[in-house]
């Protein structure tokens, strides 16, 4: 009935200018036709702006001011994109008389419908047509919202003439480099920058990509940036309380996308090693220990795929919760009284696989439990936001975080703020773990993180009834310290070079003749009179290229700066990206077979230099890969690493022997009833 209706009001334009005809996209009503003039109708009630979407929309009319055509908003979720880039529509100057007309283009059904019921409530006298599926538009409205997929499809794309565009929107951007957007971009001379091209504007709470610097080739500047810590400090998004739970799942043998498979994992592969009952009953415990009503009232679970879906769905039904499912293919009926019901909390548990990551509003949502794991920093960003948006007697959204290995590169809610990857958390809240990577500082992870993971090791390592107690790790020799290869694990499941750690905050990529380096700074904003930091703490890495040079009194040319980045992950990519550019596989891939071979009789007696004459290095003893390794190690730092490890060590050895004095005086300080000791 719905199509019916919107081929009807296309069928009844007297022409394309013709502004007495044009069909309405309503909010909360279905698509209707009308042929009078939308004057004699009462105008929608008009949003008022917040501050900082006022602000936003400045910043993107400056820029345009200023010669720029194509730019990124980064928002988080629920900071209201949509409302933002709708104002923008009436905001922005047509760069000459016939360039009056706005494309808003989005890749999934809900968000192209959701634009354009906002265009229509904004712009009543507009005309306002669809490009989607059946529904075809005819090129010549005011705005016009299209499907990425149906734009595509066949020559849809031709009637869209350029040169009378003057906006460009498109939602949920960090899309915008897939082939499709970049073919629609090509086609509205968007490709490159162009005085004659429209305006673009892309909105997107997750602009950063595991492709590292590939966005530049649609957006040249982000404009606007809103996180959602600022969003919740301003009372605009809930507060978000972190719990990590450790899960048992085995993802070694799990295949993942991408060149040398460093990207996202892969979907049947992951459901294979997530799904089973003894890990679905882990996830319905701990969803029991933390969310079961009257805790939380309204939980959405992320799972990998419908049969990961199914069985996690029974699991809660089996211990009596009605948890119910949706996936892609759920029926669109079906889903949206699902989805009602749920947003009138008829049912505590609602399980989804790939359906509610983008552009869905279900303010009530008071728990996310992540039972898939991931690989990428915007599908967890995606999936926490979902959570984020205020709702009427909601305090706070609790996200449960099921853990898998650190081995293969997993991202998890510790790692956006800045914490070890491994590092189990529990109820705790952006602000705080914010807090937690500050006091860390230099160190890789926090002395609590630390002493759970060494109990844990111990544990597994001691026989039954045996006792043990927690140490740090601590090395004997220099040889000992660049032998310890824990802290490539994590760098080298995402990336495909042999990158190696010269200390918690650097790492180092040694090519043929010039060295990578990718560390981690901290920029401490100035005190006030108070003696207080003014300004929170940014964490930023950044990546350098030294080059060698032949002659003179240092090895190295002074580094130049390639890139910096606040996340992780982007920072190795586009480090990646760019020795991929200049070298050869062959000196930087850590899956080259010379790295299996023995170490040569030079790297061997280098090695000896720092080990015990009475144990030397035996040619079969070591790999030239992981000999090469550890003279990276050597060459960029880690004799300066083990002599502060050193200090450390004697620190905390001066501290406890004060530690004991004290408690020995303590003990003899007490007085008791009973005979005196002598």
């Amino acid at each position: 009935m719905m199509k019916r209706l919107i081929k009807t009001a296309l069928r009844l334009k007297e022409s394309p200018k013709d502004p007495t005809t044009s069909f309405q996209l309503w909010p909360s009503r279905p698509f209707t036709t009308t042929t009078t003039r939308l004057s004699q109708e009462s105008p929608p009630t008009p949003i008022q702006l917040r501050a900082y979407q006022e602000e936003c929309i400045q910043a993107v009319l400056t820029s345009i001011t200023q010669g720029h055509k194509r730019l990124g908003i980064s928002l988080a979720t629920g900071a209201g994109k949509t409302v933002i880039f709708t104002h923008l529509i009436d905001r922005v100057t047509p760069p000459n008389p016939q360039a009056t007309r706005t494309l808003i283009l989005a890749h999934r059904r809900e968000l192209v419908e959701q634009a354009a019921r906002h265009c229509q409530s904004a712009y009543p006298n507009k005309t306002v047509e669809v490009e989607l599926g059946n529904l075809q538009a005819t090129g010549f409205a005011d705005i016009t919202v299209a499907s990425m997929q149906s734009i595509l499809s066949k020559d849809r794309l031709l009637k869209f003439d350029p040169s009378n565009y003057k906006l460009v929107l498109v939602d949920e951007a960090h899309h915008i480099v897939a082939p499709g957007y970049l073919k629609i971009l090509e086609h509205m001379n968007l490709r490159q920058k162009q005085p004659d091209s429209p305006t673009l504007v892309g909105v997107s709470a997750t602009f950063s990509r595991s492709d590292g610097l590939k966005l530049g080739a649609a957006i040249d500047e982000i404009v606007y940036h809103k996180d959602y810590i600022d969003m919740i400090a301003d009372k605009w998004l809930s507060e978000v309380v972190f719990t990590t739970v450790e899960s048992r799942a085995d993802l070694s043998g799990v295949r993942a996308k991408g060149a040398g498979g460093t990207g996202e994992f892969e979907t049947a592969s992951l459901s294979r090693a997530v799904n089973s009952p003894e890990l679905n009953d882990i996830v319905v415990r701990a969803w029991f220990a933390k969310a079961a009503p009257p805790k939380r009232q309204s939980t959405l679970v992320f799972c990998v795929d419908l049969s990961h879906v199914a069985a996690l769905t029974e699991r809660f039904r089996h211990h009596g919760i009605d948890a119910r499912y949706v996936f892609g293919d759920t029926p669109a009926k079906e889903r949206a009284e699902t989805l009602e019901k749920f947003k009138k909390k008829e049912f505590p548990v609602l399980l989804n696989c790939g359906v509610f990551t983008e552009g869905t509003d279900i303010p009530n949502i008071d728990c996310v439990v992540l039972a898939r794991p991931t690989r990428s920093r915007n599908l967890l960003i995606q999936m926490i936001g979902r959570g984020m948006r205020l709702h009427e007697g909601k305090e706070n959204c609790h996200v449960i975080d099921m853990v898998a290995s650190l081995d293969v590169g997993i991202i998890t809610t510790p790692t956006l703020f800045g914490l070890d990857p491994d590092e189990l958390v529990a109820e705790k809240t952006g602000g705080e773990l914010l807090a937690l990577a500050r006091e860390g500082g230099e160190k890789k992870e926090t002395a609590e993180g630390r002493e759970k993971r060494m109990s844990k090791a111990a544990k597994k390592a001691r026989p039954t009834g045996e006792s043990y107690k927690v140490a740090f790790t601590e090395y004997d020799s220099v040889f000992d310290l660049i032998s310890d290869a824990a802290g490539e694990k994590h760098i080298r499941a995402i990336s495909q070079n042999a990158w190696v750690q010269v200390n918690p905050n650097k790492y180092v990529l040694s090519t043929d003749r010039d060295v990578m380096r990718l560390e981690k700074e901290v920029a401490v904003p100035p005190r006030g009179k108070d003696g207080e930091e003014e300004g929170e703490r940014k964490t930023m890495w950044k990546g350098y290229v030294m080059r060698a040079l032949s002659n003179g009194k240092s090895p190295w040319a002074a580094p130049r700066e390639i890139l910096r980045t606040m996340d992780f992950r982007d920072a190795v990519h586009g480090c990646d990206r760019f020795v991929a550019e200049f070298y050869a596989p062959f000196y930087i891939s850590q899956r080259m077979p010379w790295r299996k071979a023995p170490a040569s009789e030079g790297q061997l007696r280098f090695l000896n230099k720092l080990r015990s004459k009475l144990v030397p290095l035996e040619p079969g003893d070591i790999t030239r890969g992981k000999a090469a390794d550890m003279i990276t190690k050597i060459k960029h730092g880690a004799r300066g690493r083990f002599a502060e490890l050193e200090t450390e060590r004697k620190r905390r050895e001066k501290i406890s022997m004060y530690a004991e004095m004290e408690m020995q005086r303590r003990e003899m300080e007490k007085v008791s009833v009973g005979p005196v000791t002598s």
